[in-house]
């Protein structure tokens, strides 16, 4: 997934929040402004190209020592980018450092 034009959407504003992210990112205490931050200055640690109907992709980001996990597609047509979901990743499920999933 290219990533700049993921912060393009970002930066012309074409995003739409999915309504299940929205009800985990305050479950979870987590901000738009946070997702946003991650999207923009966080990294690519999965990337899921097979996605249906879009291709989509995990970041990782911090806010300060909080790691944050943002999933997000990308529909390059519209070039309009979706959040799907937002979340701290706990070491249970990834490696230390949060980049890589921990085999079951």
């Amino acid at each position: 997934m290219e990533i700049d034009a993921l912060r393009d959407a970002i930066k012309n504003r074409r995003i739409e929040w999915q309504r299940h992210s929205l009800e985990r990112m305050l479950e979870r205490d987590i901000s738009r402004s946070v997702v946003l931050e991650v999207v923009m200055n966080g990294e690519i640690i999965e990337d899921y190209p097979e996605d249906q109907p879009f291709p989509s992709a995990l970041f990782l980001g911090r806010i300060g020592q909080r790691p944050i996990h943002v999933v997000v597609s990308y529909d390059s047509a519209n070039q309009i980018l979706f959040i799907i979901t937002a979340y701290e990743p706990q070491l249970k499920h990834f490696k230390p450092g949060f980049k890589v999933r921990r085999k079951r």
